[in-house]
């Protein structure tokens, strides 16, 4: 099974131009794909807008709710364990925006990729052929700064963009990744979750992988949700406390690894 995991919060304008553009790239997976939407709190309709667009384009959409807005991290932590289930060892997941950022025209691609040998495949703004448009100077400079951060602090071989969402996962890697962590494979609770995540399947041995991604920030219809201030904080961390938290489940990690390969 194809997973697309959507955590989504008040993007009830984003989802009727995005669910058709995930409806075509799905079309060679049909019958083997869904969307799974985590839906944080919102407060637009989000939810019954994407069950409504699903049951007119064909395709499986299932919602999961949080009673109220608890950030993206609790959105992707419970994203990811659902969609692990749903995808098994053998299936796949996708993890995108649902701001209309991201093309999904390259999810094939990055399956060819996973099919070639990959466990986790990199929508790449920084691979040869990448660019972003429309993102502010100050998301720029956050973005850069703290994959270089990591790049240096905590390098995962094979990877460029640290930051960005959007990427594709083998079913295997993930139900290890919930093996070794369980309830805590993603602990943070905001945007630093993503840079996370990436991390701790670098400690698994993950074998990453990169295509180029033009960001298309322009194409975003709402505010970014994002705190500047706490983000940059949570990255800091990330490569201070959360390094050491890393390795003391290296071994750990390492021995799963080894017994599911």
């Amino acid at each position: 099974m194809l997973v697309v995991l959507l955590p989504a919060y008040n993007e009830a304008g984003s989802i009727p131009p995005l669910l058709p553009k995930i409806a075509s790239a799905l079309g060679r997976y049909e019958g083997e794909s869904m969307v799974l939407l985590v839906d944080d709190g919102s407060s637009d309709g989000t939810a019954d807008i994407a069950l409504e667009a699903g049951a007119t384009l064909g395709v499986r959409v299932d919602v999961e709710r949080h009673p109220r807005n608890l950030g993206l991290g609790r959105a992707l932590k419970t994203g990811f364990r659902l969609a692990t289930e749903l995808a098994g060892q053998d299936g796949y997941v996708i993890a995108m925006d649902t701001d209309d950022t991201h093309d999904p025209a390259l999810i094939p691609v990055m399956i060819e990729r996973i099919e070639g040998g990959c466990d986790v495949v990199i929508a790449s703004r920084y691979a040869p052929g990448g660019r972003e448009v429309g993102l502010s100077g100050v998301r720029r400079f956050l973005s850069r700064g703290a994959s270089l951060l990591l790049t240096i602090f905590s390098p995962v071989r094979g990877a460029r963009d640290y930051t960005c969402g959007y990427r594709a996962y083998r079913g295997s890697i993930l139900v290890e990744a919930h093996q070794v962590w369980g309830d805590e494979f993603i602990a943070e609770e905001g945007f630093v979750a993503s840079a996370e995540i990436l991390l701790k399947l670098g400690r698994l041995g993950a074998r990453v992988g990169e295509v180029p991604l033009v960001l298309r920030y322009d194409l975003k219809g709402g505010a970014s949700k994002m705190r500047v201030g706490r983000t940059i904080g949570r990255y800091l961390r990330l490569v201070t406390v959360g390094r050491r938290a890393l390795s003391r489940r290296r071994g750990t990690a390492g021995a799963a690894g080894a017994a599911a390969r």
